[in-house]
């Protein structure tokens, strides 16, 4: 039995929290089945990683969340209609305000003529919306709700911890934004300590199940030990989350040393370090990969984390990560499978948000197409700012070894980690065999909400 090591992850501060997700980070409430395993050998389950040493990678923790998001939230002081601002000011008994425009609070009545309760979703229409609607009147009740009279004598009544989670102070968004996206990751090199878990807990146990998925989206790389050694068990792990992504290589793909192979995982060589599909527009999010039967030498797996790589970039080429972050590339792939298919995408070696932060790495130098849909003065500097990129990720102190053994399953963010493999040999009664498949983040994060709600018993 493995023993606990996710907790030690969790800033205590996180531990009050009352919303869904903010409260856990890495928490796994002292659930056996977890261990951290090694990056230079098999897993172990006598490894510990703590928070600490992730922290070491180069991570911040996350920081505290503003009073806003803390358990037992005070009730609400006093309310007053701002008319010249149009907004409505409420008062917290701990004395922290809040502000809260007219138009948003008439947009979001959640009385059941506006929402439909089943489904908890609006039922006004933008059309019915008076985007400069004033105030008739407004008041607490006697149950410490706001309610507000509109002027045509429609009353709307909010209640006080579904206005604090929604308060618009710039810390308040911030805080519902990680709890919502969890969007804060842990950082690693060549040291890191896989976290791993008991494949058959993470199956039937809430708790297991939350702290893997946790991990899977801090951490980016998950171990599971003791699957069945027969195909099949990728399609039962996607049934602990929903469902699987289906693409041209169909539900589930066997990751076998083949003749006339489609693709170049599909042959004994030596694969780069690359992320899955950038030949699609939508790439898959996460990847389950299942060693069957392992090859009698070579064959062992490589992995660096992208998003640290890119921001280590950005610090030391500032140029490259501009050139990566802004001209697109051409990727293409072309055969038959699960059916006939030739796809094309134009996509950045390095996708960042509207805040600068790096949120999907599109690179795979077997599918990177001939097609290079670029000024000729922009060539030298692509090819350029793509090598400085590949030669930070092929550092030793950056790349992670692992291999894989049978019963082995590994789970991790195909938009943060590039992956490859040593080549290897095959003896006769050794033939390397993974079975793979895909899933996307909108399910993965579905279904990490839900189990931290189930978990947590929190609305």
């Amino acid at each position: 039995m493995w023993t606990t090591t996710i907790a030690r992850c969790t800033l205590p501060s996180m531990r009050k929290r009352s919303s869904v997700l903010a409260c856990l980070a890495l928490r796994a409430e002292g659930r056996p089945g977890w261990a951290v395993a090694t990056a230079a050998t098999s897993p172990s389950p006598s490894l510990h990683l703590t928070w600490r040493q992730l922290r070491g990678y180069g991570t911040q923790a996350p920081a505290p969340l503003p009073s806003t998001a803390l358990g037992d939230s005070p009730g609400v002081r006093h309310v007053r209609a701002l008319e010249q601002e149009r907004q409505l000011e409420v008062e917290w008994e701990d004395s922290g305000h809040s502000l809260y425009p007219y138009t948003w609070l008439r947009d979001n009545c959640q009385c059941p003529l506006c929402t439909l309760q089943s489904a908890q979703a609006r039922s006004l229409l933008l059309s019915q919306l008076d985007i400069h609607t004033g105030v008739d009147r407004v008041q607490v009740t006697d149950n410490n709700k706001v309610s507000i009279v509109w002027p045509d004598q429609h009353t709307s009544e909010f209640d006080p911890d579904w206005l604090r989670k929604r308060c618009f102070s710039p810390a308040a968004r911030q805080a519902l934004q990680e709890e919502l996206f969890l969007n804060e990751r842990m950082y690693w090199d060549s040291e890191l300590r896989i976290p791993t878990a008991s494949f058959e807990e993470v199956l039937h146990d809430d708790k297991a199940a939350l702290a893997w998925l946790l991990a899977l989206r801090r951490v980016g790389i998950v171990y599971l030990k003791g699957a069945p050694v027969e195909q099949g068990q990728v399609a039962r792990l996607s049934q602990r989350i929903g469902y699987l992504r289906l693409t041209f290589y169909g539900h589930t793909w066997q990751v076998q040393d083949k003749s006339q192979a489609n693709n170049v995982a599909y042959t004994s060589g030596k694969l780069s370090l690359h992320t899955d599909y950038p030949a699609l527009h939508y790439p898959p999010g996460v990847q389950f990969l299942h060693c069957l039967s392992q090859a009698g030498e070579g064959g062992e797996s490589e992995a660096v984390d992208g998003f640290h790589m890119a921001d280590q970039l950005r610090r030391e080429d500032p140029e490259a990560f501009r050139t990566l972050t802004s001209l697109r590339v051409d990727f293409t792939d072309t055969g038959s499978d699960y059916c006939d298919f030739m796809v094309q995408s134009k996509n950045h070696i390095i996708d960042v948000d509207s805040d600068g932060r790096v949120v999907r790495i599109n690179y795979n130098n077997a599918t990177r197409d001939s097609v290079l849909d670029l000024p000729l003065h922009q060539v030298q500097a692509f090819y350029s700012s793509l090598k400085a990129y590949v030669q930070l990720m092929t550092r030793p102190e950056n790349m992670l070894t692992y291999k894989m053994e049978p019963g082995d399953l590994v789970t991790f963010d195909n938009w943060r980690l590039l992956h490859g493999r040593k080549s290897y040999l095959s003896h006769p009664d050794q033939v390397r065999h993974l079975e793979g498949a895909y899933l996307d983040w909108d399910e993965v994060m579905s279904r990490l909400r839900i189990l931290c709600k189930s978990v947590h018993g929190e609305s």
